[in-house]
């Protein structure tokens, strides 16, 4: 491909991105500088482009700017937040990613700085941030009608089930932290707030945050709070630490949370004090920890998602959610109940539910587990007239995912046990995919899962290459 066809499409791809892009070469001189980027700082691309980024960017100190840093000291700067006062004396907050640029040498050629808007972002969470603060004041002393679930709420029989109910109630009685595993609707905010309500710290706030939903320094503004100037327009405020002192905090998808702060979040559990952003002081904190994942935590630690000293300080108390599919006796249980709590909701009265839907929900395989089978219930119960028997014709799963294999019960099963068998399968793929592919990542990409996944599974069941 030409130099000019390189251009071209480098062009193409910058002005079709929602982010800023900047590039400058190895002297400094900026020489791309995108639509977007020209929208977030209200500077003409014209009064850009050929122009040293010292005589562009003039308000910003050397000693500050990370694209010099990265073009003097190849320093790579990642998701930094920088606040600015554009010409209309408008606050703009960015999130800024800069990166050198090298040749197939080591020579460094020029450096690369993306930037995404995040003010709406900001002003958004500070909105949050204040009203929580007034409903909290407000209701102090006094029951919220806030939803709050207890032990009461969770139904079923199976084993493993019930054995992760019994570890959560003896969870209740100390104040260890806690780590929940389970995927995605599988409850692992109602096993937390459980613990919560019947522990000492009941009358005391429980906060949740998803640790997925913000960038990092977003995010560590609400964990933690901000102080007054630690940038333009911040004021003293107070994060969710502070708020739920004495209480319990809920960290969901802890795996989310970048890396840099996984580690002041474990200085945090280790000392109980927070430091406000942009502070000086700190501030000490009664805060009990539940943190929740939805992945192995073998997996997110190998696929460097999950810090391990956190992993080991969080996972004092560790709880196991299994997932529906392998509840197949609470299925009938939680549709019963589901029926009954949609009729009330809805006023309805569906009767029952026919033995053909029975079957379809018994064998389906639920990826998005209770609540997905609470979604199919609320469906079925909103569609339904009253006193129907409800038929498969209007179900809204895939029928055909709902069908069970039919597998003759071989001696093997019978005396192995269904999870010593289907463990025996997974390992003799897995030696076939080696064996068959030669490397790691090809066995990977055949079984179709992470390179990650496999190394696991394979220290798991002690296979070698």
């Amino acid at each position: 491909m030409e130099s000019l066809d390189y251009k071209t499409l480098l062009h193409c791809v910058t002005q079709n991105v929602a982010e800023g892009i900047l590039i400058a070469d190895k002297r400094g001189i900026i020489v791309l500088y995108n639509d977007m980027m020209s929208q977030l700082e209200k500077t003409k691309k014209e009064d850009a482009l050929g122009r040293h980024i010292r005589d562009v960017f003039s308000y910003i100190p050397e000693e500050k700017s990370t694209l010099s840093k990265a073009l003097n000291e190849r320093k790579k700067t990642e998701n930094l937040q920088q606040t600015f006062i554009n010409q209309y004396g408008k606050e703009v907050m960015t999130i800024n990613t800069t990166i050198p640029i090298e040749n197939d040498g080591g020579e460094i050629i020029g450096a690369i700085e993306i930037a995404k808007d995040i003010t709406n972002i900001k002003n958004l969470s500070n909105t949050l941030m204040d009203l929580q603060g007034k409903a909290m004041e407000k209701n102090k002393g006094k029951s919220t009608e806030i939803k709050r679930y207890t032990f009461d709420h969770l139904i079923g029989k199976n084993k493993n089930f019930l054995q992760a109910i019994e570890k959560s109630r003896r969870a209740a009685k100390v104040n260890a932290s806690v780590l929940i595993y389970g995927e995605t609707g599988t409850g692992k905010e109602l096993i937390a707030q459980s613990i919560h309500y019947e522990s000492d710290r009941k009358t005391k706030p429980f906060l949740a945050q998803n640790c997925a939903a913000l960038p990092e320094s977003l995010l560590e503004g609400i964990l933690f709070g901000t102080a007054k100037g630690s940038f333009t327009g911040a004021v003293d405020r107070e994060g969710l630490f502070e708020q739920a002192d004495g209480g319990t905090l809920l960290l969901d998808e802890i795996s989310a949370m970048p890396y840099n702060l996984q580690s002041k979040l474990l200085r945090v559990l280790q000392e109980n004090y927070i430091r406000r952003l942009g502070a000086t002081k700190d501030t000490p904190v009664d805060v009990r920890i539940i943190a929740t994942i939805n992945q192995p935590a073998e997996e997110l630690i190998a696929a460097g998602k999950l810090r391990t000293d956190l992993y080991y300080r969080l996972k004092i108390i560790e709880i196991n959610i299994p997932p529906l599919r392998e509840r197949t006796e609470d299925i009938g249980t939680l549709t019963e109940y589901f029926l009954q709590k949609y009729n009330c909701e809805y006023k309805k009265q569906v009767s029952a539910l026919s033995s053909q839907i029975k079957n379809a929900l018994v064998h389906y395989t639920y990826p998005g587990n209770v609540r997905e089978l609470e979604h199919i219930i609320m469906s079925i119960v909103s569609m339904a007239d009253d006193g129907q028997c409800f038929i498969e014709n209007t179900l809204d799963i895939p029928m055909h995912a709902a069908t069970p294999r039919r597998i003759e019960l071989t001696k093997d099963i019978k005396e192995l046990g269904l999870e010593e068998y289907l463990n025996s399968i997974e390992r003799a793929m897995i030696c076939e995919a080696i064996e068959s592919s030669g490397s790691i990542s090809k066995a990977a990409k055949k079984l179709g899962i992470r390179r990650q996944t496999l190394q696991y599974r394979m220290k798991k069941y002690k296979i070698q290459m």
